[in-house]
């Protein structure tokens, strides 16, 4: 009777709720244009695949980051100013002169460690994976480029012997450093360029001495062997050992990688400006004989400067550096890359590691002194034409893309 009556209870006490649905209607995709963020101070979030877990925040960087960032950015101003002070007053770079070729293997050496330090292979190898078409194509792109430019203009402005083996192994060096800054300046793309040094530079120690050889074992003997090891020594070890320290002391390098640019754009002004005054001799006969004939005019005098031999120099790596960016970037137009994509290859392939150039050739050249001359005055003719370029570029602003994202949800 008992179990009768709890039964019973039960089921009269019992309510009726209402059925609550287990999901809602949400729309699948929609898609965002770019917003318009009003706070400079906005933490960027950068790019993760649809199976990441968690968005990886990146901090703005502190005020003296950013002035740092700035100054390092300078490094077109730094090389023309030290071309100034050459011309002007040779001396003053005397005390690292006469500590070469030592003194620029190791400034170089320093150049490449920095670089090291800021690159982080895991990166490298993730971009080379997601983007293998316009990397090698811009790798392709400067080491054919280039070479051929460099042999046609030796040959079409009848430089000399020295002359022609230091333009032709410019020609033959790898993308520099400042292309990054450049590209960044002319809003390419700044993660190719930065992939495409590394590639190049690292490329180097096979293609630069084969190609020199090739190219200009013509006009004087030319070891590759010897040209290899230099480049491995001088380029490719400090860059891997860079790497291998910031994933070893994390922590340490994260202190130095903010002054790690500033110091290398320093350093390679330095080089350039060194070189530059070790032929400002040459350079101040050659101007000093023109201006004595006064008796000349104005015109005849401009063009006996021209025909000299810094003047052919001068014209051949000026010639060099423009080819470059116009055939690198009508290249890039053709195969049908993106325009910050153009831009960076054309930046990279115009733009080369002239402190590399000038190491090598006073290196494996030293009884020619004026094969070093091409790459130093490289230094300062192709940054002034690559920030010229760099600021057109900025001034008209590429298409932007609409960015578009989906959202889905699972149960």
């Amino acid at each position: 009777m008992a179990i009768s009556l709890c039964f019973s209870s039960l089921i009269s006490n019992t309510k009726q709720y209402p059925r609550i649905p287990l999901y809602k209607t949400i729309k699948p995709i929609f898609t965002l244009t770019r917003p318009k963020i009003s706070n400079p101070n906005f933490q960027s979030i950068r790019c993760v695949s649809e199976n990441a877990q968690n968005l990886d925040v990146v901090p703005a960087k502190s005020r003296w980051e950013n002035w740092l960032s700035i100054a390092a950015s300078l490094y077109p101003v730094y090389v023309t100013v030290g071309g100034v002070v050459a011309c002007l007053k040779p001396s003053t770079f005397s005390w690292f002169v006469k500590a070469s070729p030592t003194s620029y293997s190791l400034a170089l050496w320093f150049i490449m460690l920095a670089m090291g330090l800021t690159l982080e292979i895991k990166e490298l190898l993730n971009l080379l994976l997601q983007r293998p078409l316009s990397i090698l194509f811009g790798c392709a792109a400067q080491y054919t480029i280039m070479p051929v430019l460099g042999l046609i203009l030796s040959k079409f402005l009848g430089l000399s012997p020295s002359n022609s083996v230091g333009l032709i192994l410019l020609a033959c060096c790898p993308g520099g450093t400042a292309s990054n800054v450049v590209t960044l300046i002319a809003q390419g793309d700044v993660p190719l360029s930065i992939v495409m040094t590394a590639c190049t530079t690292i490329g180097a120690v096979l293609l630069t001495p084969s190609l020199t050889k090739i190219l200009a074992g013509t006009y004087v003997s030319v070891d590759a062997i010897k040209l290899s090891i230099s480049t491995l020594q001088v380029v490719v070890a400090p860059i891997l050992l860079g790497s291998y320290m910031q994933h070893k002391f994390p922590k340490a390098v994260k202190i130095v990688t903010p002054f790690a640019p500033l110091l290398a754009v320093l350093a390679t002004s330095l080089v350039a400006a060194s070189i530059f005054s070790e032929n400002v001799g040459r350079l101040r006969s050659s101007v000093v004989g023109i201006s004595l004939s006064s008796d000349l005019p104005v015109l005849t005098r401009a063009q006996n400067l021209l025909t000299s031999e810094f003047g052919l120099v001068a014209v051949s790596v000026a010639s060099l550096h423009f080819a470059g960016f116009f055939v690198g970037y009508l290249s890039a137009a053709l195969v049908g890359f993106s325009e910050p994509q153009r831009r960076a290859i054309s930046i990279e392939v115009g733009m080369q590691n002239s402190a590399l150039g000038v190491v090598l050739a006073t290196s494996h050249f030293s009884s020619s002194p004026a094969v070093a001359l091409p790459a130093a005055t490289s230094a300062i003719i192709m940054n002034i034409m690559g920030s010229c370029l760099g600021f057109f570029w900025r001034c008209t602003n590429p298409p932007q893309p609409k960015i578009s994202l989906e959202v889905t949800d699972k149960l």
